[in-house]
């Protein structure tokens, strides 16, 4: 057995249907404990987000509200929402969209849990930055380090390839492909362009992807609703088929029910990586005076990636009904956008994918630094960042079938000990959503 099979049989093993119930299910009881909190408080929850008046610039901490939710949108918005999306609907049928809004729904409370345990749970290291995230929570608030010693073991070599290599080699195959330029190239302007943002740490991290990560959205979205607007009449038949084969599984490859669960479920966190532990170490850098305010704010992380962007992808590829001719990944997203806007489309998913891609090497950077900190006691931090933005350039010019399934094992392999927090720790989720949600409703009655 080749490496890459064994790998291939490993990944099968922890993405099977445990971790996938296992995701959903603790979704689900967080939804239920918490009162259907992320229906709630949505609208205050955003307002949190995207009001520059409601950012705690006297608290403890190194970023805004905004600029930890942008941090975390700039890992979590990449690949996922264009090749993720679409190998879904190939695999799973266009059903599968639907499981992945399931996914999402029921994502944000888990979301919300693992921020306010984050920032609960954080740490002031020797450099005056906070530090926190599972790895924290699991040795000081359910005194397990252990497992947080997982936690940040897997993050740590995590980062270098679901967040790094696979980021990069997807770069430089659209550049290539679209626009003729070679792939070393690709990699010393990736190369170059990360180590800039990484040397500033966490503050040049947050002023970037603030300013980035809208425009990249804004971006994406505005090409797929030009297709969705224009081609109106599309769109019932397109949301009556992903409704329908939710039940059905019409799956191209004449799948079970259980396929197109299975694949929007995993598609789904691979996308918002609610409940992998990633985006709340950059929720424990947010200045904030109560935990429950920026874990309101990053629950809207799940809705602007999942039901937001990748809707937008899952739409188009129906609409255009190309998914049954072979193609799969960025290729079908590619050719999905060019039925409708001709090479405007084509360009419009690989600029997308190159900015999507990019801001996931940025954001997973800090997420690997992090974890490789709690590992050494911050110990060694100037070389594993060299070492990540080498292997940026690396991951744009060799093929990466075995990273891909290499990164995908420690992906879920994060998710164990981060789901066994959330759950023990749900008493102290419940608990300081009590307590903060009480002082917000003092704000609003003196308001």
């Amino acid at each position: 057995m080749s490496l890459n099979e064994f790998l291939g049989m490993l990944s099968g093993w922890v993405w099977g249907w445990p971790l996938l119930v296992l995701l959903v299910g603790t979704g689900v009881y967080l939804t239920l404990r918490l009162g259907f909190l992320q229906f709630r408080t949505l609208p205050y929850a955003l307002k949190l987000a995207f009001k520059p008046s409601t950012q705690q610039k006297g608290e403890k901490g190194d970023i805004s509200h905004y600029q930890a939710l942008t941090t975390a949108l700039a890992a979590t918005i990449g690949t996922g929402n264009i090749a993720g999306v679409a190998t879904a609907v190939v695999l799973g049928g266009p059903g599968a969209v639907f499981w992945m809004w399931i996914t999402a729904v029921f994502g944000m409370a888990t979301k919300y849990a693992e921020a306010i345990l984050a920032v609960k749970y954080r740490v002031e290291n020797k450099n005056g930055e906070m530090s926190g995230g599972p790895m924290y929570y699991l040795e000081r608030g359910l005194g397990q380090k252990w497992l947080g010693v997982l936690f940040a073991f897997f993050g740590a070599i995590a980062a270098f390839g679901i967040g790094n290599m696979v980021q990069a080699n997807s770069v430089s195959d659209a550049m290539a492909e679209t626009f003729s330029v070679p792939t070393w190239i690709t990699g010393i302007l990736l190369l170059v362009f990360a180590g800039l943002v990484l040397l500033g740490g966490i503050r040049s991290i947050g002023r970037v992807t603030a300013f980035f990560v809208p425009i990249m959205a804004v971006f994406y979205i505005i090409g797929a609703l030009i297709i969705i607007i224009t081609n109106f009449e599309l769109v019932g038949p397109a949301f009556g088929t992903i409704f329908t084969d939710a039940f059905t599984a019409n799956a191209v490859g004449g799948g079970l029910l259980g396929t197109a669960i299975r694949y929007g479920v995993a598609r789904g966190v691979f996308s918002n990586e609610a409940g992998l532990g990633s985006a709340p170490i950059a929720a424990a850098a947010a200045r904030t005076d109560y935990p429950g305010r920026q874990a309101l704010v990053s629950m809207t992380q799940v809705l602007i990636d999942t039901i937001i962007v990748c809707t937008m992808t899952g739409l188009t590829i129906v609409m255009a009904d190309q998914y049954g001719n072979g193609a799969d990944g960025a290729a079908l997203t590619t050719e999905s956008f060019s039925l409708f806007l001709g090479d405007i489309g084509g360009y419009i998913v690989t600029i997308g994918l190159i900015f999507f891609a990019f801001s996931t090497i940025v954001g997973w950077s800090y997420y690997g630094e992090k974890c490789f900190g709690y590992l050494t006691n911050d110990r060694g931090l100037g070389i594993y960042k060299a070492v990540f933005v080498l292997f940026v350039f690396i991951g744009a010019v060799i093929e990466l079938s075995t990273v891909w399934t290499f990164a995908d094992v420690m992906n879920g392999l994060m998710a164990f000990p981060n789901l066994i927090g959330l759950l023990l720790l749900s008493g102290v989720v419940a608990s300081e959503t009590k307590r903060f949600l009480k002082v917000a409703k003092e704000e609003r009655r003196s308001a």
